[in-house]
């Protein structure tokens, strides 16, 4: 027998568990801490820019022939773009979970490759960037200048040259950029009235800005092959590049006869400005750069963190200063206080399993023995961790609190039927008593090993982000399961051998007074049982009653992915009215974060104007603020939650007459979506005009917000902000022998911005723009001011060649899987779930919309459409397993039956759980109850294995059945209890993270207080029932009674 050998030598045993917790030990450091598995798609980013193009005319000439190239890419899901009236566009293309980011960006960049020719010449001068976008925000850093000594210029120039590389080269950290950066520019601003009077185009000036501002190689003196023998070779230096503005100012662009030069200076102001103007941030009401840092995949955030912090210490020693740091969001707090709560969960999981097991087994010895088991299951499974790649996570470490009362469970049977056979047995030694235990029971631990295991290995092979999910909490339970299964089969007896004695000394009182209930309670069973089987007919109608209560209940539960925690921050989207100014936008963001500052629960805000958080682009009718509020532990009352302050502010500026103001809490999984709620596009597959689709984007808007379900719905599409349309009479300009190109050349420089070349400063590239002074582009008026040159010479207005008339149209045009779309976002209200939001917008979307227009899920919303039906295929796939591994164990396909019937108490106990508590249904409901497969099913198998052994004695069918549910009720009502008591304390926890715990707490308990108090009366009529069938209609020499 396998655990003779391990009796015979304790030594022995010990040593494998004192080496298997030392690997798990040393596997702990090396392992990443996060607050969810690797879960977000691989994201690839292609961002080209066209300086002064508007929307429409990015969205044809730069997104549509990107999309067409990228379209179809290996392993993609589906791709976004934005084309904002900053001249920039953004491609976003996500992969499927599992792809390698490298070769997704390789993949994505050979693409663009084939489309650059396709783009505009100067969107191909300032060139096509192709990225990975790490979706793991780390930390938002805030810059500052104490006392605004130092503009915002200034600050993130410094930050560029001084702070981004080193943080960049800190290990774990994935990227790293400054939001709106304001890289350095020789600005060259135009007055057209000059340029006029002086007979010049802004096309003249780019010509002279280029052809004396160059870099040029000189060659060099004596280089060979020479004729004479020169005794030095020497490198000979052009002047080069310029590099400051004085001297770009003295650029000549004309030569006059008497000897003087019309310098640039003569026309413009020169000056080192910003590469862009169209953003502005601060931080509590003072000017700031922010910069976001993000965390590389499988990187330990904690530990990066903490480089970060230290680096950043490091680097501050050489800052001027008056420049300051602040991080005004920081996710990693809330990981660590959420991955600090469970383990506070986890140690009092332990103590109140440790309490229970001594309530039962009633003396110190026999506790220590199973309370061993713990320590080396859950440290072992570390070494799992490390084996398997996994990290340190919300999900590993809430298996790893579910396994705490399972890990037990084996050393607890062994040691629960030594006890009854050293009482039964007398004359039986400790050593001889333990061996025939294990005789008995070593069967039974192998199948609620395997039985366990079972369960989980369907979720741990299941692809895309649920399988993710269920991948390392499975894995982490059936690791710690196996372990401690080796444990009960090595360990556990041989410590019974040497601890356990034949003398019973006196319990305390307590202990007494318990064992006379439970000898009580023990007799009241087993006359249930009797009834149970008397009354068979009644009870199983009864049992059919219960699954369709459970079913009816489960319809009735809301739905989701994952919780909405409280992350200790909300965001404030602000949206002013189409076409605001940038002033005018911070102004309302600065009175917004005055507010916010005022309440004593908010601590820091994050006010950044002219960034729309929603589709990423930059406007300056948008911004987006970020508030952090007071610790968790201040925050205990319910109203106090990062929801319901959201809530208040919510309806407090809804009375804002500027601005819409939308209050949302962060995303639950960071990275997956860029807010909390929903995210969908409407498609337009029609190739219809933009201002249909915006029609109907507004109805479903109007409905939608009228539904109880939805709040905050709005979109990014709006066609009515306030434009001109300039349309150039070409025949005209042909017979005044104007170029066209040269007007439209004409009119980027003057009213957009025109890249003429570059410069170098501080080691670094920076480039030479062109653009009009301010009060040459204020008003449609200043188009009188530009002239264009004939080719005669002559100067003729662009007025005369142009009509111009006024428009609305879009501000920003994003495109969805290459056709026109809306992107609609929202929030469920207060006692609403996620699935219930998505199941509404869905209705009020299918019932507006005509045919030709579909709809598309994104982010998060994505991933829970897809999750849909997934579940049942998780837990179907368990129970097949579970029954395939029975029926191998018992060489019988009945058998199995009896085990897998006691599944619907658990199931009827969970959902009767979250419905009482008002939880949802999301992934921590479905994994809880996956797990409640496995417990299900072990104690069942306890009673029908002692079942089956009383009938191989020569018991009836009946006694058999009785007596297996009599002599097997007190192991298995301690083994549940341990687990119950084990899982409690997350039904109950609060802080951090708290949503969650409660979900998977109260399904487990749930589930196992069901399946305890009633599942255990109809297991024994199951298995009394199935035999009487088989021993009726079927061979009874069959191998269930062998």
């Amino acid at each position: 027998m396998f655990s003779k050998f391990f009796i015979n030598r304790p030594i022995f045993s010990a040593v494998l568990s004192i080496v298997i917790i030392i690997a798990g030990f040393i596997s702990i450091k090396s392992l990443p801490v996060q607050a969810y598995p690797s879960v977000v798609p691989v994201q690839i980013n292609v961002q080209a820019v066209y300086p002064g193009a508007d929307a429409q005319t990015l969205s044809k000439t730069v997104a549509a022939p990107l999309e067409e190239a990228v379209n179809g890419v290996d392993n993609m899901i589906y791709m976004t773009s934005t084309a904002s009236p900053s001249g920039i566009v953004t491609l976003s293309v996500l992969f499927k979970i599992g792809t390698d980011p490298d070769q997704a960006n390789v993949d994505v960049n050979n693409r663009v490759q084939l489309a650059i020719s396709k783009l505009p010449q100067s969107v191909r001068d300032q060139g096509v960037s192709v990225r990975k976008r790490s979706p793991d925000m780390l930390k938002v850093l805030a810059f500052t200048s104490e006392g605004e000594k130092h503009d915002t210029i200034y600050i993130s120039n410094y930050v560029l040259v001084n702070v981004l590389d080193d943080i960049k080269r800190i290990p774990g950290v994935g990227d790293a950029y400054i939001f709106g950066s304001k890289d350095y520019a020789i600005r060259v601003w135009i007055d057209p009235d000059k340029l006029a009077n002086y007979n010049l185009t802004i096309t003249d000036v780019v010509n002279a800005i280029k052809s004396q501002n160059n870099q040029y190689a000189a060659g060099q003196l004596g280089q060979e092959p020479i004729n004479s023998h020169p005794v030095y070779t020497y490198t000979v230096r052009a002047q080069g590049r310029l590099q400051s503005p004085e001297q770009f100012s003295n650029i000549i662009l004309r030569s006059n006869p008497d000897g003087s030069a019309l310098r640039l200076k003569d026309v413009s102001n020169v000056e080192l400005g910003s590469e862009s103007y169209y953003f502005q941030a601060t931080f509590n009401k003072e000017p700031m750069m922010p910069m976001g840092v993000f965390l590389a995949p499988g990187a330990n955030a904690l530990e990066v963190s903490e480089a970060l912090d230290k680096t950043l210490e490091e680097l501050s020693q050489n800052f001027p200063e008056d420049i300051k740091i602040s991080v005004p969001y920081d996710p990693t707090e809330f990981v660590e206080q959420s991955i600090e709560e469970v383990i506070f969960t986890l140690i009092l999981s332990i103590i109140l399993v440790v309490a229970i097991i001594y309530l039962f087994l009633g003396n110190f010895r026999a506790t220590i023995i199973p309370v061993l088991a713990i320590p080396v299951s859950i440290i072992g499974t570390f070494a799992g961790f490390y084996a398997m790649d996994f990290s340190i996570n919300l999900l590993t470490l809430f298996g790893l609190t579910l396994a705490i009362g399972l890990v037990v469970d084996d050393a607890i049977v062994v040691i629960e039927n030594v006890e009854r056979i050293l009482k039964e047995n007398k004359h039986l030694s400790v050593k001889e008593a333990t061996t025939k235990a294990m005789q008995e029971i070593t069967g039974p631990v192998i199948a609620i090993v395997l039985v366990l295991s079972a369960v989980f290995i369907p979720a741990a092979f299941m692809g895309g982000f649920s399988g993710k999910l269920y991948q390392q909490f499975a894995i982490t339970i059936v690791i710690s399961v196996m372990i401690s299964g080796i444990i009960a089969l090595t360990l556990t007896p041989s410590l019974c051998a040497l601890f356990l004695k034949h003398e019973e000394s006196t319990p305390f009182w307590p202990i007494r007074k318990f064992n006379e209930f439970f000898e009580k309670a023990t007799e009241s069973f087993t006359s249930g049982v009797q009834r149970v089987l008397r009354y068979s007919v009644l009870n199983i109608l009864l049992f059919f009653v219960m699954i369709g209560a459970a079913y009816m209940i489960m319809l009735r539960l809301p739905t989701g992915l994952v919780p909405n925690e409280d992350q200790g921050t909300i965001m404030v989207i602000q949206n002013m009215m189409p076409g605001t100014s940038l002033q005018r936008t911070k102004a309302v963001t600065d009175e917004v974060s005055k507010q916010l500052l005022d309440d004593p629960q908010v601590t820091k805000s994050a006010g950044l104007s002219g960034l729309d958080i929603t589709t990423f682009a930059y406007k300056t009718d948008s911004a987006i603020s970020f508030v952090h509020l007071t610790d968790w532990g201040e925050r205990k009352d319910p109203g106090s939650s990062a929801q319901a302050i959201a809530g208040k502010y919510m309806g407090q500026f809804s009375q804002n007459k500027e601005a819409f103001l939308f209050v949302v809490t962060p995303p639950p999984i960071r990275g997956m979506s860029t807010t909390g709620g929903f995210e969908m596009y409407i498609q337009d597959r029609t190739g219809g005009e933009l201002t249909t689709l915006n029609g109907y984007v507004q109805e479903i808007i109007k409905q939608a917000n009228a539904r109880a379900e939805l709040m905050g719905v709005r979109t990014t599409l709006n066609t009515n902000v306030p434009q001109y349309m300039i349309t150039v009479d070409e025949e005209k300009a042909k017979a005044l022998g104007v170029s066209v190109s040269d007007i439209y050349t004409t009119l980027q420089a003057n009213f957009g911005q025109k890249y003429v070349n570059d410069f170098n400063l501080f080691g670094r590239t920076y480039h030479v723009n062109i653009q009009a002074k301010s009060e040459y582009r204020e008003g449609i008026e200043d188009y009188k001011n530009v002239f264009v040159k004939a080719i005669g010479g002559a100067l003729i207005p662009i007025s005369e060649m142009v009509e111009i008339k006024r428009i609305v149209g879009p501000s920003i045009i994003q495109r969805f899987n290459m056709f026109d779309s809306a992107k609609i976002s929202g929030t469920a209200k207060p006692g609403y779930s996620s699935g219930d939001a998505l199941k509404a917008i869905e209705e009020v979307a299918k019932n507006v919309l005509p045919e030709g227009y579909s709809i598309s899920w994104a982010g998060t919303s994505y991933q829970e459409k897809k999750l849909a039906g997934t579940t049942n295929l998780a837990f179907v796939y368990a129970i097949i397993f579970v029954f395939l591994i029975l029926a191998a164990l018992y060489e019988s396909w009945s058998i199995p039956f009896a085990v897998i019937l006691a599944v619907p108490f658990a199931f009827f106990g969970a959902v009767l759980g979250l419905w009482l508590r008002g939880l949802e249904s999301d992934i921590y409901f479905q994994v809880g109850l996956i797990t409640l497969v496995g417990l299900a099913a072990k104690n069942a198998i306890l009673m029908v294995e002692f079942a089956m052994q009383r009938l191989r004695s020569g018991y009836t069918l009946l006694e058999a059945t009785i007596d297996g549910a009599k002599v097997r009720f007190r192991p298995i009502v301690m083994t549940s209890f341990a687990f119950i008591m084990g899982t409690l304390p997350l039904a109950l926890s609060i802080g951090a993270g708290a949503n969650s715990r409660h979900i998977i707490g109260t399904t487990v308990v749930g589930g196992m207080v069901i399946l305890t108090l009633i599942g255990i009366f109809f297991v024994p009529l199951f298995y009394y029932l199935i035999m009487s069938v088989k021993n009726k209609f079927f061979n009874k020499g069959d191998s269930d009674e062998n």
